[in-house]
């Protein structure tokens, strides 16, 4: 039954990774501790960035063959948050697990009020990289990493939009782009729980193979959607705001016992 609903969730988080860029660890941190079972908040953290960078990479090819990935974009954005993730990792550590999951949930709050206020925009699907995009996407990168390493997701939710705002990309182009940024900085967080062994490797391998059964779908269904305005980006904000109104509830009556 354990590996049964590892494979599950998995299959869950590839889905949202190959459909939205983002929503990975967002679901998969809640889904090993609540689902799988996990116990320590932190392993759940360090297994989740590992086969959330994993299944990350995968669905990265499949949005390539389409045609989505502005490479340019995406390496920059990808290495000015790599730093930020191995800082926001090294002392997410060191917050308790509970209260950390606590602040998980009122920052996928936040994100997804902002989503739903967000005007839905078309963007610039020809856009190409220059200085000012790249200072941009430099700054945009160095915060979304560091909160993608200190809460221990992938970071799509948050870097969709960020790459959106420093690019000007259109938003299916945003999407196969942060697959770079999910990937890296999802392996970044898991090389620093990992040295200080916080990663369950059979529970995360699991976790891969549904990913990649489920993101194959995520991206086919990705690509359809592209073309409905806002339909991507308002789906993505309801499933936040009920798994954060989730993970509140859970993690704050741990809190108070």
């Amino acid at each position: 039954m354990g590996e049964l609903l590892s494979f599950g969730s998995g299959g869950l988080v590839g889905f949202a990774l190959g459909l939205l860029g983002g929503g990975g660890s967002i679901l998969a941190v809640p889904l090993l501790v609540y689902v799988v079972g996990v116990k320590d908040p932190h392993v759940a953290i360090g297994t989740s960035a590992l086969a959330v960078s994993v299944n990350a990479f995968a669905n990265l090819m499949a949005h390539a063959r389409a045609g989505t990935v502005k490479w340019a974009c995406a390496i920059v954005f990808a290495l000015a948050g790599i730093a930020g993730a191995a800082l926001g990792a090294f002392l997410g550590r060191h917050v308790d697990g509970q209260r950390l999951l606590f602040l998980f949930g009122l920052v996928m709050l936040a994100v997804a009020a902002a989503m739903f206020s967000r005007r839905a925009a078309g963007g610039d699907p020809l856009v190409h990289i220059d200085r000012a995009i790249a200072i941009r996407l430099m700054g945009t990168g160095l915060v979304v990493g560091f909160l993608s390493g200190f809460f221990g997701i992938g970071g799509g939710f948050l870097i969709v939009p960020a790459i959106m705002l420093g690019s000007g990309m259109a938003t299916i182009n945003a999407v196969g782009s942060s697959l770079v940024s999910v990937g890296a900085f999802g392996l970044t967080t898991a090389a620093t729980y990992a040295m200080a062994g916080l990663v369950d490797w059979r529970v995360a391998a699991i976790f891969v193979l549904g990913g990649i059964a489920g993101g194959l779908g995520g991206v086919k269904l990705s690509v359809h959607l592209s073309q409905k305005r806002g339909a991507l980006s308002k789906s993505f904000a309801v499933t936040v705001v009920f798994v954060a109104a989730f993970v509140l509830w859970k993690s704050s009556a741990a809190i108070l016992r």
